[in-house]
């Protein structure tokens, strides 16, 4: 091919274009971690501009590891969104859960910390013990600062915090505010590495479809459900097919007794029927295309505290 030719000059221009690219280019992991219901899953989805991680009002939603990247031209932040580390109840899931949370503070290269504004609790500190022990840069984001309006109420929180943890900053917002986001992230390039991308620009997630896909379909057991009854369900993707534009996808609703399967299907079936119509929604969201959701729900009797059980539901 001529050096000069339109074919060459549009391969010169794909190198050039990759070789500026790594110069000065900032990528790196950072988890996200904190007590239970504080936020995190929420703040990783406003930082990353989509729907990945699920969310709800209860505790423990997030029950697995999550990596989020944000990809753009001068950087590539991968979140590590984990499970909150809590305390009390000894089942198996719960020790995985905190083996997961408690796995992020090693192998990132920096930490945001999650905190609620007004509030301290034992779970809050158990989080400070895993973070005296780690040496890179933490950022200590005080959530929900809407709750009030008077700086004078907030500066005393945020003086306690020193007192406890001498963090690289304190950044106060709302996981809500778009703006509050977008500040967060100028921060965070503060402290990200210069090194090359970690992933392909393609990536949202290491998570694979029919990962993500169970996990919205949980989302909506737990939003709809019961507060005790979310505990004690898994889901299993069993049918994950494209057929042409349409996917095919037939989950296993997991429950640990048999009153519960009946309390998840609902009068006549349409409890069943509103978490099928919900989960569809935002999973042709998720994968930009029609769908065709079957849901089952079966007893699997202690399954949440059964560790050859979690790991074949792929909690390993």
């Amino acid at each position: 091919t001529p050096l000069y030719s339109s074919a060459a000059s549009d391969v010169y221009k794909r190198q050039i274009k990759g070789y500026l690219r790594t110069m000065n280019f900032q990528s790196g992991y950072i988890a996200v971690v904190g007590r239970p219901n504080v936020g995190k899953s929420t703040l990783v989805n406003e930082l990353i501009g989509q729907k990945l991680s699920i969310t709800s009002h209860r505790p423990q939603t997030t029950r697995h590891r999550i990596n989020a990247i944000d990809s753009q031209e001068n950087y590539q932040m991968v979140f590590v969104d984990t499970p909150g580390i809590h305390i009390g109840n000894n089942k198996a899931i719960n020790s995985y859960m905190n083996k997961a949370a408690s796995s992020s503070f090693a192998d990132v290269d920096m930490i945001i910390w999650l905190v609620e504004i007004f509030k301290w609790t034992k779970e809050d500190a158990r989080v400070l013990e895993h973070l005296s022990k780690v040496d890179i840069p933490v950022i200590i984001c005080v959530n929900k600062i809407d709750k009030s309006s008077s700086v004078d109420k907030i500066l005393p929180y945020l003086e306690m915090l020193g007192e406890k943890f001498q963090a690289n900053e304190v950044f106060p917002l709302s996981a809500f505010d778009r703006s509050h986001t977008k500040q967060l992230r100028s921060l965070i390039l503060k402290y990200l590495p210069e090194q090359d991308p970690i992933y392909d620009d393609d990536y949202i997630t290491d998570r694979s479809q029919k990962f993500v896909v169970s996990e919205f379909i949980r989302e909506k057991l737990m939003r709809n459900l019961s507060n005790e009854l979310p505990y004690d369900i898994t889901v299993e993707i069993e049918k994950f097919e494209l057929d042409g534009k349409m996917y095919r996808i037939a989950a296993r609703i997991f429950v640990d007794k048999a009153s519960q399967k009946s309390i998840v299907i609902g009068h006549k079936g349409e409890m069943l029927k509103k978490i099928g119509q919900d989960s569809r929604i935002t999973i042709e969201g998720f994968l930009e295309a029609k769908v065709f959701l079957e849901l089952w729900v079966k007893v699997r009797q202690g399954w949440s505290d059964d560790k050859r059980a979690l790991a074949s539901l792929g909690y390993d």
